[in-house]
């Protein structure tokens, strides 16, 4: 069978005529047509390469071999919902387990991130009988509409939505152009202070906190590393108030991070949360997560009487995917590569930094990487139509980048684990060059092209963020 059963032309008609208008696309002023994918790499209809440095879903590299044999196989064998017995599931969750803190102990599977995130909220609400929710400015945590409700980075783009009253938005912990900076003597202290703050304020209006819930590395908000040991001040008034602490891996879990398994772990091993979430990288494409607690927690959520179940959630096809994609990461060492890798990238980006006035701010962890491009790093003015810029050269020289953040202008590296030193090498070359080449010229059809759409649309934001 052909990769391709229609023109471009015909597919982007179709899709205009039966996909929701506000389903985006990336690249949208000129979309690829992508038709088959390895690795690190992606192909169009033309049979045209692109390097993929936006897919945190292929985690081990675009239809992984090992990760494809492993569904296929247990497809041929069985496939049905977790009411039944099947080892499957237990071995998974026992393999997930042994990664985490031996507290969090207790396993729920479920198909995407914003179904992880919506049952943490659930299990929270139930263990503790509060309702008030903590959340950080910028987040976004998913697209039902509970996590709407928690995700600044969603309901501030739309001039219908409103602010729920249970939802609290502390600040976020940017130490770049934050509140508390990079000079500030404690800004952990002072970034946790202001959820303290947030507290006491919520208390005295009559208020009780759920749950203070935040991505262990912010990617939307523009990838943001939190300041050491803000985790734990922030858990410790969270937890005196008797709330408790999600930390939401769905985008940067499984090794991303490169010193670690999962994000939150860079804050030390006295940080534990209450409940982990997990999406994305943990099936490679395949559409599954995890909620991963406590067993107090999930005694407390039995207690309400009702039953939990997900029809597809912790089928065997999805664990054994799941258990695939936690071999390849051990077998190929993948962790370790992100940490080469990633460290190797950073410093790349740093001479850049030295070279190009508009790169502000290099930050990230491992294959977790940020970019931010600026005006004038004095002032810290975003360089959003610059970003916008940058990624559309990036796309004509076949590398696939995205930019986000309050501002749009933070260039964000999360491919897939496989990336390698000589892909950094190659994207970095081609940034220098467009970078040099903006200096020359700055203005372009898609710098114009962006600064003449309304900046208050939210399909502005998303036709341009490529998240």
């Amino acid at each position: 069978m052909s990769a391709e059963r229609f023109e471009k032309k015909k597919t982007i008609d179709l899709r205009k005529k039966h996909i929701g208008p506000s389903c985006k696309i990336f690249f949208s002023h000129d979309p690829i047509k992508i038709v088959q994918a390895k690795g690190q790499y992606m192909y169009d209809e033309k049979g045209q390469r692109y390097l993929d440095c936006i897919n945190n879903v292929a985690h081990v590299g675009h239809c992984h071999p090992d990760v494809v044999k492993a569904g296929a196989q247990q497809m041929e064998l069985l496939n049905t919902n977790s009411r039944f017995l099947h080892d499957n599931l237990v071995l998974y969750a026992q393999r997930l387990q042994a990664t985490l803190p031996d507290k969090l102990s207790v396993c729920y599977f479920v198909n995407s991130g914003s179904e992880a995130n919506d049952l943490a909220l659930r299990l929270a609400w139930q263990y503790t009988g509060n309702k008030d929710i903590i959340t950080l400015d910028n987040a976004y945590h998913g697209h039902v509409s509970s996590l709407i409700d928690i995700s600044p980075y969603k309901f501030h783009q739309s001039s219908d939505a409103e602010q729920n009253q249970y939802v609290h938005v502390a600040p976020s912990p940017d130490v770049y152009r934050g509140k508390y900076r990079g000079e500030h003597l404690d800004p952990a202290t002072a970034y946790a202070d202001e959820v303290k703050d947030m507290v006491q304020r919520v208390h005295k209006k009559g208020g009780k906190i759920a749950a203070f819930i935040a991505e262990s590395l912010q990617s939307c908000g523009g990838q943001v590393i939190p300041p050491q040991g803000y985790f734990q001040q922030v858990a410790q008034h969270v937890r005196e108030a008797g709330g408790i602490f999600i930390a939401d891996e769905v985008q940067v879990g499984f090794g991303r991070v490169g010193t670690h398994f999962w994000a939150f772990q860079l804050q030390g091993e006295d940080f534990v949360p209450d409940i982990v979430t997990m999406g994305k990288p943990i099936g490679n494409g395949h559409p599954m997560s995890c909620v991963v607690t406590t067993k107090e927690v999930a005694e407390a959520f039995m207690s309400s009487g009702m039953e939990y179940f997900n029809t597809f959630g912790g089928n065997p096809v999805s664990c054994a995917i799941g258990m695939a994609v936690l071999d390849v990461i051990v077998k190929e060492d993948l962790q370790g590569n992100a940490l080469r890798v990633g460290r190797y990238l950073t410093n790349l980006l740093e001479k850049q930094k030295e070279k190009h006035p508009l790169v502000g701010d290099i930050r990230g962890r491992g294959l977790f990487v940020g970019l931010e491009l600026v005006k004038d790093r004095l002032k810290l003015t975003p360089a959003t139509a610059e970003a916008q810029e940058v990624i559309y050269r990036l796309k004509e020289q076949y590398i696939l980048l995205s930019a986000d953040g309050p501002h749009r202008n933070v260039l964000k590296f999360k491919p897939p684990m496989c990336f390698t030193t000589e892909d950094a090498d190659l994207v970095v070359d081609k940034i220098d060059h467009v970078l040099t080449g903006m200096s020359h010229f700055p203005i372009t059809f898609f710098t114009l092209w962006y600064i003449t759409l309304p900046t208050n649309s939210q399909s502005c934001d998303m036709i341009l963020s490529f998240t």
